[in-house]
């Protein structure tokens, strides 16, 4: 159907948790000063957990708390299935409906997440941390059958997460593997959509000669994104469709009937048990204060593309740090400030 509400079946959002850790570094022998210094620390706070040893070992750990200021863009494609369809006014009430004969098009969101990410150093190589932020998503979706038509949403969404941080290294390499959990509300959703992120880097760390406690980290890895798919809202007619559906409104029930009597006599059958003809009689009749129910299976098209990423650490407090996702169909950009203390 060409019925731009059919976009609301595709309202997708990804804030992207995902960041590459500040990690323990192994400082070289040619700081040998700085190296001795560390393997004389006293290390007498509770966070991280064997601490002292690590000193002990010439590991320069991070300070155990911190708190991560974070800025998201992604672009990304998106897959819809499984559409249902119902509506709700003062005199109906009709179930979701499958609506099986709408076919999609290629379908993108675009969007950016603001989000502030508390975390603690459990283990000198295990972090835990949250989430907390805000965002808003642009969604195109293409229908291509019955008719073909675009329609967009946007719409802001709040962010809650949790999620952990195992880190180690070989050699003059360290690596990391990130996996959070987040649950992403929109405005146009009943339900939380809950998005799982695994992050997998591997990077070296390059100590400054004159000063130890600054280094540039450069990293490379892969992202996988995965949500649940069962997607439902409801929203009304007349913020679902775009202005031109009512300011035309016979050119599009003329469109909608020469397509439906152009259907053999089974399909017609199939749509006359869907909600679509009462859906065309509201827009004919002007009626946007129709409530119009929807479900559809979402996912992303692509579940894994690869990341690039740099760090720079003023000093134990201080790290800048950007993160690009340019290999694969998603595209992203990160950039957050982080300021590390000891509790």
């Amino acid at each position: 159907m060409r019925i731009t509400l059919l976009v609301l079946m595709g309202i997708f959002l990804y804030s992207n948790q995902s960041q590459a850790q500040y990690v323990s570094t192994k400082v070289k022998t040619k700081h040998q000063v700085y190296t001795d210094s560390l393997k004389q620390v006293e290390y007498n706070y509770l966070f991280p957990i064997l601490g002292q040893g690590a000193y002990t070992k010439g590991f320069d750990i991070p300070y155990p708390a911190g708190l991560m200021a974070n800025y998201m863009w992604m672009d990304q494609s998106l897959v819809f299935e499984n559409l249902q369809l119902g509506i709700k006014s003062d005199n109906i009430d009709l179930p979701l409906t499958d609506i099986g004969f709408v076919e999609f098009g290629q379908n993108t969101n675009t969007s950016f997440s603001i989000n502030v990410r508390p975390d603690l150093w459990i283990l000198p190589f295990l972090n835990v941390y949250g989430i907390f932020g805000y965002g808003e998503s642009h969604t195109e979706v293409n229908i291509v059958a019955p008719l073909n038509f675009k329609s967009v949403v946007d719409q802001s969404f709040n962010t809650v997460g949790v999620g952990v941080l195992g880190a180690g290294g070989i050699g003059p390499v360290w690596f990391s593997v990130d996996a959070n959990w987040t649950w992403n509300q929109p405005e146009l959703l009943d339900k939380p959509v809950r998005t799982n992120v695994l992050g997998i880097r591997l990077g070296h760390t390059f100590v400054f000669k004159n000063k130890p406690e600054s280094n540039i980290a450069l990293w490379a890895g892969a992202m996988s994104i995965q949500m649940n798919s069962d997607t439902q809202g409801q929203i009304k007619l007349i913020d679902a469709l775009p202005s031109e559906v009512w300011e035309d409104r016979d050119a599009f029930v003329a469109e909608y009937n020469e397509w439906y009597d152009g259907l053999s006599a089974p399909k017609k059958i199939l749509v006359d048990g869907s909600p679509i003809p009462d859906i065309v009689d509201k827009i004919e009749s002007a009626d946007g204060e129709t409530i119009i129910k929807y479900g559809m299976d979402k996912q992303v098209k692509e579940r894994w593309n690869g990341l690039i990423g740099i760090q720079y650490q003023y000093n134990k407090h201080w790290m800048l740090r950007s993160e690009a996702g340019l290999i694969g169909d998603r595209k992203s950009f990160l950039i957050s400030l982080n300021y590390r203390f000891l509790l």
